[in-house]
């Protein structure tokens, strides 16, 4: 019985509704659906700002959707994330206003697009930011634009995970990646509180239930395969991560590289909120490399 409890409260989809829209923010979109290479139908906006830059955002966790985090529905994870809902679509109004257009997608398992079993915290979700690339890549208004990733925990995971597929070394218009808040699975779980017996059981349950392998290194043996600069984004005050191991993904990172650390209230959905409220480091390493 516990197992199934800790296993539901880390991987259980169903928990991310899209719950506002673009036109709230003023901003010209399509809804777009795209297919992943194993068959999985990705549901998303396409927000346009420009034809020659488009950035691609992928989303954190289980909690989470395209547009962000509300906190209707979230029962004990209410308030441990964060006080209030987050918006994703505050960092893409900014973005647009600067000449950027943005993918905004929902993972599998998450918001609008397809459900086929449980959210794997990068592993299987790598499969998406790929379908994303692709996506905006074979798209006719921007063949020839560069793209940046804005990739947010687990997304950032996913995005980790991606480079060190073959599928992701085609894609020569991709030029940089800012990634806020690496976290492995065994860290968080950790993090959360949890007596060693309990996480234990948790992983026994996602091992022998639902077929997946949560604990260990993660996406961490392929940063050194990310081929693009990448900004590290990182709140020092994070309750749910370990400082050690987002400094570990830093220094193995071998290309040009920035880490960013904020000192922001004591929970992890302060960075996610700081996101939208701070354009200038964000628009500064865009320029940069887009």
């Amino acid at each position: 019985m516990f197992g199934k409890i800790i296993s539901d409260m880390m991987v259980k989809p169903g928990k991310s509704p899209v719950f506002e829209s673009p036109e709230k923010y003023n901003l010209e979109y399509e809804d777009v659906i795209f297919k992943t290479s194993d068959n999985i139908s990705l549901s998303g906006w396409l927000i346009h700002g420009g034809n020659d830059k488009v950035v691609i955002q992928s989303h954190f966790g289980v909690q989470c959707s395209r547009c962000g985090f509300t906190q209707e529905g979230k029962g004990l994870m209410k308030n441990v994330l964060w006080n209030s809902d987050i918006h994703f679509l505050d960092q893409v109004k900014y973005l647009v206003d600067a000449g950027y257009s943005v993918l905004l997608y929902d993972m599998r398992n998450h918001g609008n697009s397809e459900q086929n079993g449980w959210v794997t915290w990068g592993l299987e979700e790598r499969k998406d930011v790929v379908a994303a690339v692709k996506f905006v890549t074979e798209h006719k208004d921007y063949k020839n634009a560069n793209i940046g990733l804005l990739s947010i925990c687990m997304g950032q995971g996913a995005s980790t995970f991606a480079f060190g597929m073959e599928d992701m070394k085609q894609f020569k218009n991709l030029k940089t990646m800012i990634s806020v808040q690496p976290l492995t699975y065994d860290y968080f779980v950790k993090a959360m509180g949890l007596p060693n017996f309990l996480i234990k059981a948790g992983n026994k349950y996602n091992k022998t239930k639902r077929n997946i392998a949560l604990d260990g290194d993660s996406f961490l043996p392929y940063v050194k395969d990310i081929s693009v600069p990448t900004l590290v984004i990182q709140n020092s005050n994070d309750p749910m991560t370990n400082m050690g191991m987002v400094q570990q993904y830093y220094n193995d990172l071998t290309v040009e590289k920035n880490l960013l650390m904020l000192e922001l209230e004591k929970k992890r959905g302060a960075t996610y909120a700081w996101l939208g409220k701070n354009p200038k480091p964000i628009l500064d390493w865009y320029s940069k490399y887009l």
